[in-house]
Parts: C-alpha cells; structure tokens; sequence
C-alpha cells in the first residue's frame, strides 16, 4: 500500500495520543461492561494543543480545546478518577482487504488513531489490558538496552 501525502504530513506533525478510559454508561447496553470500562476515547496533542475525539453513542465529538500545549490534559483525566494510558504515537494506516464487521465505536476509534500496530480488543477493558501489557514490555525492553550499554 503506497502512502498518500496525508499520511506524510501526519508523521511530521509530531502528534502524541493518550487514550482514556471511563466508567459511565448512558445507554443500557453498556451495564454488562466491566465498571470503570465502559467506555473509552482519545486526546491528541500536537505543537499548537489538545484535541479530543470522543465517539458518544450516535455522535463522534471532535473538539480542539483551548489549553496551552503545555497543559498536562492527561494528569487532568487522572485527577478526574479515569484511566489514562499513553503516550502513544499514530502508527502507519492498517490495510484491509474487508471494511470493519463492528462500525465505529469508541474501542475501534481509538484502535483507528493507533494504526496498524493497535491491539486488537472489542472491548473497552480489552483494549486497555492490551495496552497496558504492551507498555509493560515496551518498559522492560529499555530497562534491559539501557543496562546492556
């Protein structure tokens, strides 16, 4: 798959994403989801601030905060008692022979902003298991370069 010109402006523009996890359940099919993950969205930010997408049931909300790009919007979220895990960095577009069997929803928006390299997860609670195993690896590989050199 050749990469479009969009998808070079997106490496160099240097973005950082952070996904947070919450408990709240507005519609009543959420209830059978682990409390604490029934939901899920992203905040980006790059150079000039903080943008938020966060897919609400029938709606995606994409909003551009008015924060400083020095605001520590992910030590906000933690103070607020959600889950935050990141940073992480959007990985190159996933290629697919088949559109998506699930549609959009908020585990597959933010599997979409990592890129091809996301886990996969249906849930919000799978998606931040995964996650977390991964940043435990991703901790451990460093411990062991840093210690080898």
């Amino acid at each position: 798959m050749k990469p479009r010109p969009s998808h070079k402006r997106l490496e160099e523009s240097q973005q950082a994403i952070w996904i947070i996890f919450g408990g709240r359940a507005d519609q009543a099919w959420l209830y059978p989801l682990k409390r604490g993950f029934r939901h899920c969205f992203a905040a980006i930010k790059d150079a000039d601030g903080w943008t938020v997408l966060d897919p609400l049931s029938g709606r995606l909300l994409v909003a551009r905060l008015p924060l400083d790009a020095a605001f520590d919007l992910p030590g906000f979220y933690r103070r607020a008692g959600l889950r935050v895990s990141g940073p992480f960095t959007p990985g190159p577009a996933a290629p697919r022979r088949l559109p998506p069997i699930f549609g959009l929803s908020c585990v597959a928006l933010c599997r979409a902003l990592l890129g091809a390299d996301a886990p996969r997860a249906v849930t919000p609670y799978g998606l931040y298991r995964r996650l977390q195993k991964r940043n435990r690896k991703n901790f451990r590989k460093n411990i062991l370069t840093r210690a080898r050199h």
